[in-house]
């Protein structure tokens, strides 16, 4: 055999040598990284048990509402209705009604405040809001409703306000907006231009008739507008009933146009009964300063869920641009 396949003992045993401390370096790599995914794992799990822990922990204290434990005497029960009243929404109808039965129940409450503060929501919450309050206000006459609007008492949250026995707010909040709304959009022309072809299925001839991207009918147009005006009725007569003589609707039919008023403009109108807070009301008009708040509180776990987002089909409502009656 020639020199050159020959191998030289030295040069065999020095490349094995490097070989196995190249695989001795790699074994060593991946055990580090095993080591380092378990204790990653370790204090991922760690971390989850914690806030978990702190959860169930601080949950049931949060979602009392308030210091309904603190007052052993006579109080002014306080309930929130904040934001859009819609269902799983914080003034939702199962929330406020809730509230509303609790401060009624307990034998401290002298009166009840609602501190309002919003834009409105859906009809059919609002509308069981206000049947539960005249129904716990014959239960209950020696307890009387008062409505405080901070910034804002508009639709919805108007429809409730009259039912209380009152109605305070401050000069410069915004009162009032009584009418309906229901909007969507259409995307016909914008289909055609894409060269898109719209294909809908429907085993009834309107089934598809709020679709936005089908071109409207008139008569599909015409019904819509009478169950928003059906809607629009309800809400006035609940209004008249509430308020009664105090509103002056017959010189000011622009009441329920859908305008909006200030709080000092509202007084006038007879939308309003007075101008102040809702300390105000507890102290001068109802006589007990000290309040104690039956507002239904979410949880952390709620809380997050929300942020979350809501249902997939409220998305998918709003990505097309379609949504039914609202009071605000």
């Amino acid at each position: 055999m020639s020199d050159e396949w020959k191998t030289p003992v030295g040069e065999d045993k020095e490349e094995r040598s490097s070989w196995r401390l190249l695989e001795k370096t790699l074994l060593a790599g991946v055990q580090e990284q095993r080591r380092a995914r378990r204790w990653g794992i370790f204090f991922k799990l760690l971390t989850f048990i914690y806030l978990f822990g702190a959860l169930a922990l601080f949950t049931p204290m949060l979602q009392l509402g308030g210091d309904k434990a603190a007052s052993s005497d006579g109080h002014t029960a306080i309930i929130n209705v904040r934001g859009m009243i819609a269902d799983e929404e914080s003034a939702s109808a199962d929330k406020v009604v809730g509230a509303l039965r609790a401060a009624f129940e307990d034998a401290n409450t002298k009166g009840v405040v609602l501190r309002i503060n919003s834009p409105g929501g859906s009809p059919v919450q609002s509308g069981y809001i206000y049947d539960e309050i005249g129904r716990l206000r014959a239960e209950y006459p020696a307890i009387k409703v008062y409505a405080v609007i901070t910034d804002l008492g508009a639709s919805g949250a108007y429809y409730i306000a009259s039912a209380a026995d009152e109605i305070y707010a401050d000069k410069s909040s915004l009162v009032g907006s009584i009418g309906v709304t229901a909007a969507t959009f259409g995307f016909v022309d914008t289909l055609e231009k894409l060269g898109v072809e719209r294909r809908v299925y429907t085993s009834g001839e309107h089934k598809a008739f709020l679709d936005p991207f089908q071109p409207e009918k008139r008569e599909e147009t015409e019904f819509w507008e009478g169950v928003l005006a059906t809607t629009h009725r309800q809400f006035i007569d609940s209004v008249k009933k509430g308020r009664g003589d105090r509103l002056q609707d017959a010189e000011h039919p622009e009441l329920f146009s859908g305008l909006i008023w200030s709080g000092e403009q509202a007084l006038e109108l007879g939308l309003i009964d007075g101008l102040g807070s809702a300390s105000h009301v507890a102290r001068e008009v109802i006589g007990e300063e000290e309040m104690v708040d039956f507002t239904v509180k979410d949880s952390p776990l709620d809380r997050f869920t929300k942020k979350l987002g809501a249902s997939v089909a409220e998305r998918l409502a709003m990505l097309v641009g379609v949504s039914g009656p609202t009071l605000r």
